[in-house]
């Protein structure tokens, strides 16, 4: 209803007016003085960072300064300059010029090869820095070439645990560039990845011995290499999920590859139970070594299709987990509920469901008997997430499951309900 106000009561409306009138000044003062309180604040700020950025570029100054010094006395090749060139390079990185300290790094090399000979360790850390500004620029394909040319200096130049250390990390690299499809055969990264993690076991067994913890990381790494050569998309090196498929025009020879992955993973599983109960403070009488093998084992025989070796592993851990009381609760949570494969550190199918909340992609679907889901039915009306719902919903459609072990034998699921946060996709 329109509100009409009478001229014969102007006492009435000046007295609003004015009200009004002193409550938008209020307003409006309060705001100058929020802002006068911010001011500063936002100033502080900004002094910081130019305090910072004053800081940074003195340490490059300071770098130029003294490789000036130096070529002055010595000439442009003298051996005293790697190392200043060394801290230019790392100083113009934190300044974000990564151009610049690509340059600087490439120099220090030369120095090193001309005064050290082809392979020395000063080159490593050079080496790092400039695929560290490679990447940082997003130049992969040159980042990949310096990586290579790293691991033959490594090979050159490291011993004993520093050279596991360093084709541990060379393994990781050669997923990372598989995933980002660097180069024109993704597919060898896989199994150089394997190679190089087989190659750190066994630098870690020469140096510590076979039943060393050491050498439960690149067993780890060899395993998660198999299931990739056996056709795993999800999980990817940086945590991230995918939804799409493996590379098409290399499934033929992925295929080609499966049936070793099988033998090769049951082995390194085999390897890895070894390594565990081979600790001196090992309890016997603790079944959980034996448990977590069996269960690994269980799920690489059924993700290789291979049911009924299966589905008798799982029997066993159930009826070993059945003689002691105590372990009524681990045989739940392990076989009570269907879990998707794989189930493994690094190269995990789906991301863990979080719990119902608005905003989520919700989903409630069944897991069958032979741990295949079904009936996939979503439950929210979050236009938001469309985009990515119809892949996420194929991606589990596809994922096999192990199933709820009940009384030792597989049973169906129903009215499972997972939520997702589709920004892990």
């Amino acid at each position: 209803m329109t509100r009409f106000i009478s001229l014969h009561q102007p006492s009435i409306s000046l007295r609003r007016g004015f009200a009004l009138a002193l409550g938008t000044m209020l307003v409006f003062c309060q705001a100058i003085a929020s802002a006068q309180e911010v001011e500063p604040a936002l100033s502080d700020i900004s002094q910081s960072e130019e305090r910072a950025r004053d800081a940074l570029m003195n340490d490059v100054r300071a770098y130029l300064q003294r490789i000036e010094g130096i070529e002055t006395i010595d000439g442009a090749f003298a051996p005293g300059l790697t190392e200043d060139l060394l801290g230019l390079g790392l100083a113009l990185q934190r300044t974000g010029d990564h151009e610049q300290a690509v340059k600087v790094f490439k120099r220090g090399i030369h120095l090193s090869r001309v005064n050290e000979g082809l392979y020395s360790r000063r080159q490593l850390t050079l080496l790092k820095g400039e695929i560290t500004s490679h990447i940082a620029m997003g130049a992969f394909e040159d980042a990949d070439e310096r990586q290579r040319y790293l691991y033959r200096v490594q090979s050159k130049t490291l011993s004993d645990v520093t050279r596991g250390q360093a084709l541990m990390q060379h393994a990781l690299w050669q997923r990372q560039a598989y995933e980002a499809g660097i180069g024109e055969q993704p597919f060898t990264r896989l199994l150089n990845m394997w190679g190089l993690y087989r190659l750190a076991l066994t630098e870690f067994a020469r140096v510590d011995g076979d039943a060393s913890l050491t050498l439960l990381p690149p067993l780890y790494g060899m395993l998660q290499a198999q299931y990739l050569i056996s056709g795993f998309v999800g999980e990817t090196a940086t945590g991230e999920y995918r939804t799409g498929g493996v590379y098409g025009a290399e499934e033929s020879q992925q295929i080609g590859y499966r049936s070793q992955a099988y033998k090769q993973g049951s082995s390194v599983i085999r390897a890895i139970y070894d390594v565990k109960v081979a600790q001196h403070d090992s309890d016997p009488s603790d079944p959980s070594d034996t448990v977590a093998m069996m269960l690994m084992l269980g799920d690489w025989q059924l993700w290789h299709g291979k049911r009924n070796e299966a589905f008798a592993t799982y029997a066993e851990i159930y009826g070993e987990l059945a003689k002691d009381e105590a372990a009524q609760g681990l045989r739940e949570q392990l076989l009570g509920t269907p879990r998707p494969l794989p189930r493994l550190e690094g190269v995990r199918s789906l991301p863990e469901p979080s719990n119902e909340q608005d905003g989520l992609l919700l989903l409630e679907f069944g897991v069958s008997e032979r741990g295949k889901v079904t009936d996939i039915v979503r439950l929210d009306d979050n236009i938001r997430n469309d985009d990515k719902a119809g892949d996420i919903i194929s991606r589990l459609r596809r994922t096999p499951f192990r199933p709820r072990i009940s009384d030792g034998m597989p049973v169906d699921t129903e009215g499972l309900r997972w939520a997702y946060d589709i920004s892990a996709w």
